[in-house]
């Protein structure tokens, strides 16, 4: 599947493909300050930049870091930088997608960091985070 998407100012537009028509939500202190929330995604095998020069990026972790637009502040990704074989794996922000349909939310990760205060409906394949630190080898959120 390919998709296209956006900040929010525009300046910064991609496409991308081999999106799967899973989504995911990250429950870590990491994701929830950065997005306001869960922050929900979608995995891409490729993304074709466009204003890439307005994309910033922040090194969020021992294994990974986060993109984001110079001029608005939308958070446009995060990207695994560390060595193995989750390396170079970028999931896309949910709300950068034009469109948004057709996909549902397959899987839940640091489901036992996420707050009482909110809970997704049905049933998804969730990671703790002493799961995810196993595969990544770092330190909790």
């Amino acid at each position: 599947m390919q998709r296209t998407g956006q900040c929010l100012c525009g300046a910064v537009t991609y496409t991308a493909k081999g999106l799967r028509d899973e989504l995911s939500a990250c429950h870590c202190g990491m994701c929830r300050r950065w997005a306001g929330g869960a922050f929900l995604a979608i995995s891409t095998e490729g993304v074709a930049w466009q204003g890439e020069d307005n994309i910033q990026t922040i090194q969020s972790s021992d294994w990974a870091e986060r993109g984001f637009c110079k001029k608005c502040g939308s958070g446009l990704f995060y990207r695994v930088t560390a060595p193995g074989k989750f390396h170079g794996v970028t999931s896309l922000a949910f709300g950068t997608l034009d469109d948004q349909s057709g996909l549902s939310l397959t899987k839940e990760w640091f489901i036992d960091r996420k707050p009482e205060a909110y809970t997704f409906a049905g049933e998804h394949h969730t990671v703790t985070e002493a799961e995810v630190l196993a595969m990544f080898g770092g330190e909790g959120s």
